[in-house]
């Protein structure tokens, strides 16, 4: 395999991965914000600034009011903003298009589906009165094409190269999605007498993550921060975790490059030891500063990424 196909392959997991967290968000913030318990959390400008500011476009200045239909077409059918759904649906679809012999006529077609779909989507409709049917069918047709890549491709270097991709950027996302909800939470503390560890932004976090059901049954209590974070971050059968996706992304690695060879300048080796730093934390030392652990892992992600196109990616 050529090494600039399998950069296609990764960044096509990527953007796929990307694109479903990106449309949940927008969906579960939005709608949960119908029935908040406080006035903060029920605020449209404070649901409008979290969006933004989970994509990587935060608002500065409190004082600028910001349009709904705005700020929805511009994270979902936007082609000119760069982190927009419609583009990471496009990019996904450029990078199928490089290594169309690699992967299954039923990927690329569920792909290809995909992408007509973001695309015709009416633009008006979406902002005024389609935001629940758009964002559900970006959710359900990113699960379509894991289905896919898992049941029409061996699972061989292509299968492991797409599922590094789609790890390291669920890890990523998650993470993104965690920073959003804690500052979402400091801002929130207090509007109903609530603590910040219990605070109504937790529950949206877990839904966010689409794991709300699955922590439930898991600690059968409400949601606090340790817990969630607990839950999110550490928790290695979660499969939306960041410690789940990091031993993923190691498992498929090791498939890349079976060797037994000790080598510490190898991906697997960089893998191994951010593993090794999280598997025994314990999330008590997480919550005392969230923003160095979420700093530190998205740096650590940027490494392992980089390091991966080094080794496997650049020729």
């Amino acid at each position: 395999m050529l090494a600039r196909v399998a950069n296609n392959l990764f960044w096509m997991g990527r953007y796929i991965e990307r694109s479903e967290h990106i449309a949940r968000y927008i969906n579960v913030n939005y709608f949960s914000s119908l029935d908040a318990p406080n006035i903060k959390s029920q605020n449209r400008q404070f649901v409008l600034r979290s969006m933004r500011y989970m994509v990587g476009d935060p608002v500065a200045d409190e004082n600028i009011t910001l349009h709904e239909e705005d700020v929805l077409y511009q994270i979902g059918l936007d082609a000119n903003f760069q982190y927009s759904i419609i583009n990471n649906v496009k990019f996904a679809r450029e990078n199928a298009n490089s290594a169309r012999d690699l992967i299954s006529t039923e990927l690329y077609e569920s792909i290809n589906k995909f992408y007509h779909f973001v695309l015709n989507y009416p633009k008006d409709q979406f902002v005024k009165n389609s935001l629940h049917d758009f964002t559900v069918n970006v959710t359900e047709m990113t699960s379509i094409l894991r289905g896919k890549i898992r049941g029409t491709l061996l699972h061989d270097s292509v299968y492991a190269i797409i599922l590094l991709g789609i790890n390291i950027e669920r890890a990523t996302q998650i993470t993104r999605i965690i920073n959003a909800k804690f500052n979402d939470a400091l801002k929130a503390q207090g509007s109903y007498g609530d603590k910040f560890s219990n605070s109504f932004e937790w529950t949206t976090l877990l839904k966010c993550a689409e794991s709300y059901d699955m922590m439930r049954r898991f600690y059968k209590k409400t949601p606090t921060s340790i817990s969630t974070l607990e839950f999110l971050i550490l928790n290695p059968n979660c499969p939306r975790s960041v410690m789940n996706s990091l031993n993923q992304v190691y498992k498929n690695v090791k498939i890349l490059d079976p060797g037994k060879k000790y080598n510490k300048k190898s991906t697997a080796f960089l893998i191994g030891r951010i593993r090794a730093e999280y598997e025994y934390k314990y999330i008590e030392e997480i919550e005392k500063d969230i923003e160095s652990f979420i700093n530190h892992i998205l740096q650590s992600l940027t490494e392992v990424s980089k390091k991966l196109e080094e080794e496997f990616f650049t020729y």
